[in-house]
């Protein structure tokens, strides 16, 4: 009795994937190739380019910038929360 349980379960892995795959087979369209036109023409008649001025290339000017202010803080630093506390920075388990 164990011996065709186990014919009936091999039977179901086998024929259920294979019956899908002969299903799916079936259902499928088979589309013709795509046509290709004997004869392929160009336009001829390209449009030309229109002559255009040369634009001018914005000349830099010699602006000075003022320095920004010196701070004694990393640039890096952009915590304002240790005003009036401790001088320490901020970091890794400051948290405090």
């Amino acid at each position: 009795m164990v011996f065709s349980r186990r014919i009936a379960a091999l039977a179901a892995v086998v024929v259920i994937p294979l019956g899908i795959a002969a299903t799916s087979f079936a259902l499928t369209d088979s589309p013709e190739p795509p046509k290709v036109p004997p004869k392929v023409e160009l336009d001829s008649g390209s449009p030309t380019p229109t002559p255009t001025r040369p634009q001018k290339t914005p000349t830099p000017t010699d602006e000075v910038v003022s320095r920004p202010p010196v701070t004694d803080s990393p640039a890096s630093d952009d915590d304002d929360d240790d005003r009036g506390g401790d001088a320490g920075d901020d970091g890794p388990g400051d948290d405090g």
